[in-house]
């Protein structure tokens, strides 16, 4: 049944890790290409300012993005205008979530008021407007957040 051994041979109890270690440097090199790919971003250009801290890191904010050739973005997904609303209402307004709006620098005043007014017709009170910090480390300020990579300014609206 088993296998038959002569009396001075040994069975053979090591593993072969080769095909292990081959399969795991083709993992790294797969990883390796596509993690920068998945970091490129939404292609905002934001505004700096001389004080700014960055977004919280926890699930009770949602981001609203007006790129510079006028689209919207909800967190990552493309939204129109029409169902931004309705979209606001159901998501931010009704569960109290945050609001953050990051508007490209190249966007006009008119076109951030636009979507301004939209968040407060969906119900929205209080709006975060994000931006880069100038310096390359912030200055603590009361109320703000602090992260690299983007930063609320203090919310607008009403409650405070």
């Amino acid at each position: 049944m088993g296998h038959a051994c002569s009396p001075g041979e040994d069975f053979a109890s090591e593993i072969n890790v080769t095909p292990f270690v081959d399969v795991m440097l083709v993992l790294l090199i797969i990883f390796m290409v596509a993690a920068p790919m998945m970091v490129e971003g939404l292609g905002v250009e934001l505004p700096k300012v001389k004080t700014a801290e960055a977004l919280p890191t926890d699930r009770d904010h949602l981001i609203l993005t007006l790129r510079g050739d006028g689209k919207l973005l909800l967190d990552e997904s493309e939204i129109d205008a029409a169902a931004l609303e309705e979209a606001l209402r159901h998501l931010v307004a009704l569960p109290r979530k945050q609001l953050f709006l990051r508007a490209d620098k190249q966007v006009t005043h008119g076109a951030v008021m636009e979507v301004m007014g939209l968040i407060r017709a969906a119900g929205v009170d209080r709006i975060g407007m994000v931006a880069e910090s100038a310096s390359p480390a912030p200055a603590p300020a009361d109320g703000l957040w602090s992260v690299p990579g983007g930063a609320p300014i203090p919310p607008v609206g009403k409650g405070e």
